[in-house]
């Protein structure tokens, strides 16, 4: 974990971002916090330019229109065809039939390296339909400690099939190739109450993939340990009178100042 953020820290690198125009200023700030540089572009003119000159793509549906769409197979298959990471947020797949179908086509054209979303958009896109709350997960399929041996089986499975590393993030957190899935147990239950919390790890994630070229499990892994303790270490500097905004910059905060003694000391995971 240390070393994964340290290589953040040490290298800067450069992440293309096509996200919802609800968290994109947050998205920068956490990339900016991090130590990475982002760029935010989603015309279909200038998608590709942009991604040739970044190390990685965060292609995000959570604001999905017939605009965009397009920019992100077009910058997802130039960032492929240059050996880039890239990452598939698939927000809210299952509540609508435009976000599921555009996000099984992306997944069908362009080889990502990391989807990462809750447990409903992934048991959507591993079933090709599902259910989500809006764009939150189902509760009836929440990662559990009853249900966590069986959902760490799936993600394998899914990772496997898709050849693909898949993050489910929750109460529990899973970040699985084909043979190994952490499990990770950071975070705090009112980061739920802020807007952006999982776009910003999206963007934080891809970072630290481009940062950990060759380490991408592991990668992927501590960026999702990171945004957990940033919300620990967030709440616990949070005021009486403070309420979910100063909560979000709390956050970005935490994660401008952590570094890789802080993420190693305060990780909480397991390997399964």
């Amino acid at each position: 974990m240390k070393q994964c953020m340290e290589l953040v820290r040490k290298t800067a690198p450069l992440v293309h971002n096509i996200t919802n125009y609800v968290t994109v200023n947050d998205v920068a700030n956490v990339l900016l916090a991090c130590g990475g540089s982002p760029i935010m572009s989603d015309d279909e003119g200038d998608v590709e330019d942009i991604t040739a000159i970044c190390g990685g793509l965060n292609i995000n549906i959570g604001t999905l229109n017939q605009r965009t769409i397009p920019s992100m197979f077009l910058a997802g298959k130039k960032a492929k065809e240059l050996g880039h990471k890239v990452l598939l947020d698939p927000v809210g797949a299952g509540a609508s039939s435009l976000r599921t179908e555009t996000a099984l086509k992306l997944m069908k054209e362009i080889p990502f390296d990391v989807i990462r979303g809750n447990i409903s958009e992934i048991k959507t896109l591993a079933f090709g339909s599902g259910s989500t709350k809006g764009v939150d997960a189902d509760v009836a399929d929440a990662v559990t400690d009853e249900t966590l041996t069986d959902t760490i089986a799936f993600a394998k499975d899914l990772a496997a099939k898709l050849h693909c590393i898949i993050a489910v993030t929750g109460a529990i957190d899973l970040v699985a190739d084909r043979e190994t899935c952490y499990v990770i147990r950071n975070g705090r239950p009112e980061m739920g109450r802020i807007t952006g919390t999982g776009c910003q790890l999206s963007g934080l994630m891809t970072a630290f993939l481009v940062a950990n070229s060759g380490n991408e499990l592991k990668a992927a892994a501590a960026a999702v340990c990171a945004m957990g303790l940033a919300g620990e270490i967030g709440w616990s500097h949070m005021k009486p009178e403070d309420g979910n905004a100063t909560y979000r910059n709390r956050i970005i905060d935490a994660i401008y100042h952590m570094d890789g003694e802080i993420l190693e000391k305060g990780a909480k995971y397991e390997v399964r």
